[in-house]
């Protein structure tokens, strides 16, 4: 994962950065079963493709949460403080799931560091906004605002 590294003091000047793309990812039906079966979400619209093709979205699509889960295998790359130690997932402050994922289709990430707080001398919380595309569809799959928190020593 490439990474941009900021000065704690310059921490400012990286709000408003907008991030490289991600890679396509496809959301196979392979990929979709195997969500349902790690989180025993097997509703039909995600796993039944006959009877999925009898509903208005005319097959399976991909479960929301897969979709959201994808987010760190998307976020290709990150802006971080220097001397950072690790970083952990600290939560959304909005979700919003716009259109569904149709099994076979590809999806890819865009972001941008809405803001950064200081916690205290090492620990910093980036809010990122992310919109998670879906190739050849207009209607972004979801947005997001996703936080994560960097430790630093």
């Amino acid at each position: 994962m490439p990474l941009t590294v900021v000065a704690k003091d310059e921490l400012v000047n990286a709000i408003g950065t907008k991030l490289p793309s991600s890679p396509w990812i496809e959301l196979s039906q392979e990929r979709i079963n195997t969500f349902a079966d790690c989180t025993g979400d097997n509703y039909f619209i995600h796993v039944d493709e006959e009877k999925a093709k009898q509903t208005p979205l005319g097959g399976t699509i991909a479960h929301g949460l897969l979709t959201l889960s994808l987010l760190p295998a998307l976020m290709e790359n990150f802006v971080v403080p220097e001397n950072m130690v690790h970083g952990l997932n600290y939560g959304f402050d909005k979700v919003r799931f716009l259109a569904p994922v149709r099994s076979g289709k590809r999806v890819r990430l865009h972001s941008e560091v809405l803001n950064i707080e200081r916690k205290d001398e090492n620990r910093f919380v980036f809010k990122i906004a992310v919109t998670v595309e879906i190739e050849g569809e207009e209607t972004p799959a979801l947005i997001a605002e996703w936080m994560n928190l960097f430790i630093t020593n």
